[in-house]
């Protein structure tokens, strides 16, 4: 028996040589109506379609993550990462990016719409924002690394589930452990309760200095929750002192919780 795509283009190959003898008339197929040619057609691009979404390499497990030995590496596995339901809607992943010797890392929650289009996290009008308040204590973008909990932006921007926490959280652990960064800021109240499995409101949580596997962590409010709420601003900006301070060796109250994901 011919292949699907092959039967479907015998019964193309047909349809336009009796339309071509009955000069634009209403036909039949001898053996198939037109809506069964268009049927076939379509049955015969689909396979193709499905193997190259499906086409996926060996499933990326935790020691291969552990032991990806640049950030590069690392991304790449994150690319072909199929260990939630996640990859099969996104548009791209959103590894993170900056400094590989960044003295700090900025988790935020997962990928918006703008970061599953572009790639890069915290982009568009909260980006902004976030570059401004890294600025305003004296750190450029390009020295700071950032990247989300999560490297797949959830359908319609829903909280992540447990499940795609913890299979993303080794991905997480890696960034940090290659980076070795000095203070990580937790930006809004998803990524610090992720980051130290907790439940308190983040209004409890700020203004100390959290641990995160062994690294500091001080927690403040998102970019996107300050466009709503400009009040919001000022704190944060008190937030990020106590990093300023911890960068500059003055001494911060660092609290003895020290939370693991996964």
């Amino acid at each position: 028996m011919n292949p699907p795509d092959a039967e479907a283009r015998a019964l193309a190959r047909t349809f336009l040589e009796q339309t071509l003898s009955a000069e634009g008339n209403a036909l039949m197929l001898e053996h198939a109506t037109r809506e069964e040619v268009v049927r076939g057609l379509a049955a015969g691009r689909s396979p193709a379609r499905a193997d190259a979404g499906t086409r996926r390499g060996p499933a990326v497990t935790e020691p291969m993550i552990a032991e990806a030995p640049e950030l590069e590496a690392l991304s790449a596995l994150v690319a072909s990462c199929s260990r939630c339901t996640l990859h099969e809607s996104r548009k791209n992943p959103v590894f993170g990016e900056g400094a590989a010797d960044a003295r700090v890392v900025c988790v935020g929650e997962a990928p918006g719409a703008r970061e599953d289009d572009t790639g890069r996290p915290f982009v568009g009008r909260a980006g902004g924002l976030l570059d401004r308040l890294l600025l305003s204590i004296g750190l450029p973008r390009k020295s700071v690394y950032i990247c989300n909990v999560l490297k797949s932006r959830p359908p319609r921007n829903r909280d992540p589930l447990p499940e795609e926490v913890a299979a993303c959280s080794p991905y997480l652990l890696r960034q940090l452990a290659l980076i070795e960064p000095e203070v990580i800021i937790a930006f809004g109240a998803f990524a610090a309760r992720t980051l130290l499995e907790t439940k308190s409101a983040l209004g409890r949580l700020r203004g100390a200095v959290h641990r995160y596997s062994g690294y500091p962590v001080v927690v403040t409010y998102h970019p996107a929750a300050l466009l709503r709420n400009p009040g919001w601003i000022r704190p944060t900006w008190e937030d990020l002192q106590i990093v300023r301070r911890m960068l500059d060796g003055v001494e911060a109250g660092i609290g003895d919780r020290e939370a693991r994901l996964g």
